[in-house]
């Protein structure tokens, strides 16, 4: 495994060995003492969501229960995005996205402060979570997805959205109070 950096530096393209033979192949996505000691954990809760061509989840995030996030792709392939809305941070409102797919072997860590969405690419799409604090309603915060002064250049142009994430505030209309501090 080697940890690779991003345009946001907190943000880590985290690249596994994927080994490959006539049976198939097979990754290792997660070994905790390997990780700790990059510093992404402890992880206490794993989700599993699986979504069609063209479904956009996001931008969501966690405050003041933030969660830090390592994602991957099991089946498929996405094109995942970090955006820092840390008020105060130097990189406040900027994104970062990177394709994940089941072949590359390629993870992202998302620290908390960050919030998380992804596009499907491919037909079916099972995508993988670990977060290191519980899913907490109350805390959950939404950012548009299209917020046009984040520019996210997503690669779809009218992509399935839920009525939640369709509803969003762009990051300059959310209470300051409401988001994490850097």
């Amino acid at each position: 495994m080697k940890i690779e950096a991003t345009r946001l530096p907190e943000v880590k393209r985290v690249v596994t060995r994927v080994f490959t033979d006539e049976r198939g192949q097979f990754t290792e996505t997660w070994r905790s003492d390997s990780y700790a000691e990059l510093g992404m954990g402890p992880f206490v809760q794993d989700n599993v969501s699986v979504s069609r061509r063209g479904v956009l989840r996001g931008l969501h995030l966690q405050h003041p229960l933030a969660q830090a996030k390592l994602v991957s792709v099991l089946r498929g392939s996405v094109f995942d995005v970090a955006v820092d809305v840390r008020v105060g941070s130097a990189t406040f409102g900027q994104w970062v996205g990177e394709e994940l797919s089941d072949d590359r072997g390629v993870q992202l860590f998302i620290p908390a402060g960050f919030a998380h969405g992804f596009v499907t690419l491919s037909d079916e799409v099972v995508f993988s979570y670990k977060c290191s604090t519980y899913y907490a309603p109350a805390d959950e915060r939404t950012v548009l997805w299209s917020d046009p002064a984040i520019g996210i250049d997503w690669p779809i142009e009218k992509p399935i959205v839920s009525p939640k994430d369709a509803a969003a505030r762009c990051l300059a209309d959310i209470p300051t109070e409401l988001l994490p501090r850097f």
